[in-house]
């Protein structure tokens, strides 16, 4: 692997990742992508994994799990991932752009992707 790279959940399972965060990837085999979680490394099957070499740069929009315990109810059926941070946030409206309250970055919001959709 040469370059920066970056991974996320690409399904919808209960793991040590958060649904929608990215997170550098140290090394990336053929059956698993080591990631950097909390400055952790942890294994993960690659095919759970989508990797780009490209830093996001846009909050991913995550459906609420069926078994949410701890995300607010008033967030509604999705909320927001920040690309830099991880950070979790309420989507109000449609809007294009949204900061961060934890790293102050600014960044578009991918209302495109369609993250984890069934």
């Amino acid at each position: 692997m040469t370059g920066n790279h970056w991974g996320r959940l690409q399904v919808d399972i209960d793991c040590q990742l958060r649904r929608g965060a990215w997170y550098r990837v140290t090394e990336l085999e053929s059956l698993q992508a080591i990631l950097d979680v909390n400055r952790r490394r942890l294994a993960i099957p690659h095919y759970l994994i989508e990797v780009v070499s490209a830093p996001p740069r846009r909050w991913t929009v995550v459906p609420r799990p069926q078994n949410a315990r701890v995300l607010p109810k008033d967030w509604g059926a999705a909320y927001a991932v920040c690309p830099s941070c991880r950070e979790r946030a309420a989507l109000r409206g449609r809007a294009r752009r949204m900061d961060c309250r934890r790293c102050h970055g600014e960044f578009d919001i991918a209302w495109d992707e369609a993250y984890l959709a069934d």
